[in-house]
């Protein structure tokens, strides 16, 4: 089969990576690609928001099967004019990606179908949002309410944090129409997790759980970056936890597809707090996380073409999905400044050290440069993945594989997994 992959973060060069595994696979195309992604695909200067370009591309390739990767082209409705087009296509339809595209259109998923999650309140009127401050206590959550690549999370720890944010979000637009309609939430404690599941009309399935950590400095200080660092699988997770996770969030979200006629076909990501009370949802996405992908999918063993073609065919029970018992962790180095301003066009150093099948460096913000390197083209720049036999092997080799690295401005958390 000849495949296209939209996107060109960790993400997207993760599911090339293993993709590339399969004796089923004969081409694979990225569009835009990256600098690592073009050691396994034939990278096309085309955007990933750039429907009829993609369209047209697929097309003129005879793609066998276009998988997507970011959030924007989902929501752009890229799934729905493809498939018009005549081509198969991994990742949810416009309408379902509405569950990452409006917050508050998940939250109101959630509470219509009797699913865990944190109180919440929607306001798109921002001297009535200032009015509420401490609606829920402090700290205070608040979401823009559309996409705002993972940053439009802020955690208000007083008023006048919150003031602030309130300013920025509405007044000052910093989000752009994601903005527009800020969603405040209860704030829950406890422990993160993150689980990745293959969804067709009829089957959900769970894939191996990760840890995701968002914030920009070690200790969990800082402000929401699109994600620091993983580990899999999650310390946290047990049989019974699994089956309450099973029996009171996965069934009733596949319930609730099928009630309100969400045709929900790849892959589901839920962001869960496990607290005292047990798991409760703090967010859906429509595709593969970044960078849990990058921890997760080295642990699959099963062919991951034969699951993506499953589930476009709704035939998804029929797969056996296989995992290693092997541990992961994945660092992300990310350019200096970010998640605010930072500078792109950086040499990276040390590349050509990392050797062993143990050790993958994933690409998220790299482009070539002349004459032959490699240089920084984004705020998450690489993530460092590693494989062990217990979560310690694969933390200290993912380390290791960080300190052979460098390039100017270099940031990077020393907590991951710790």
């Amino acid at each position: 089969m000849k495949v296209l992959i939209v996107g060109g973060g960790g993400r997207e060069h993760a599911i090339a990576w293993k993709l590339a595994q399969s004796p089923k696979v004969e081409k694979i195309y990225c569009a835009p690609g990256n600098a690592g992604i073009a050691n396994l695909a034939t990278c096309l200067p085309i955007a990933a928001e750039d429907i009829t370009g993609i369209v047209n591309t697929a097309q003129e390739k005879q793609i066998d099967l276009a998988v997507i990767g970011p959030e924007m082209p989902l929501a752009l409705g890229i799934t729905d004019a493809l498939e018009r087009a005549g081509i198969r296509t991994f990742g949810p339809n416009r309408k379902c990606a509405r569950l990452e595209a409006s917050k508050s259109f998940t939250k109101a998923f959630l509470e219509r179908h009797n699913i865990p999650t944190a109180c919440h309140q929607a306001f798109t009127d921002q001297a009535e949002l200032q009015r509420s401050i401490g609606l829920f206590g402090f700290p205070m959550v608040l979401k823009a309410d559309g996409l705002a690549a993972g940053k439009g999370v802020v955690i208000a720890e007083t008023r006048e944090e919150a003031e602030t944010a309130i300013q920025k979000m509405m007044g000052e637009k910093v989000f752009g129409a994601a903005g527009e309609r800020v969603v405040v939430e209860e704030f829950l404690t406890g422990t993160e997790a993150s689980i990745l599941c293959f969804v067709d009309e009829k089957t959900i399935v769970p894939m191996e759980s990760a840890q995701d950590y968002k914030r920009i400095f070690d200790g969990d200080k800082g402000p929401n970056t699109g994600g620091m660092g993983t580990y899999s699988p999650n310390r946290v997770f047990n049989s019974a936890l699994d089956k309450r996770i099973r029996d009171e969030i996965l069934l009733p979200t596949l319930a609730g597809f099928q009630k309100d006629g969400l045709n929900f076909k790849g892959v589901l990501f839920i962001g869960l707090m496990i607290s005292a009370g047990g798991p409760r949802v703090i967010e859906f996405n429509n595709r593969f996380g970044d960078p849990e992908t990058q921890v997760v999918l080295p642990r699959l063993e099963t062919d991951l073409l034969d699951i993506m073609v499953a589930v476009t065919e709704n035939r998804l029970s029929e797969i056996e999905m296989k995992w290693s018992d092997r541990r992961a962790a994945c660092i992300v180095l990310a350019s200096g400044g970010y998640p605010d301003a930072y500078q792109k066009g950086f040499p990276i150093e040390g590349l050509e050290n990392e050797t062993g099948e143990d050790v993958i460096v994933f690409h998220a913000g790299t482009a070539y440069e002349e004459p032959a390197r490699i240089v920084t083209a984004g705020g998450r720049v690489l993530g460092v993945t590693a494989l062990g036999d217990t979560h310690e092997e694969a933390r200290e080799k993912a380390y290791a594989g960080v300190r052979k690295i460098s390039f100017e401005g270099m940031q990077y958390r020393m907590d991951i997994g710790k």
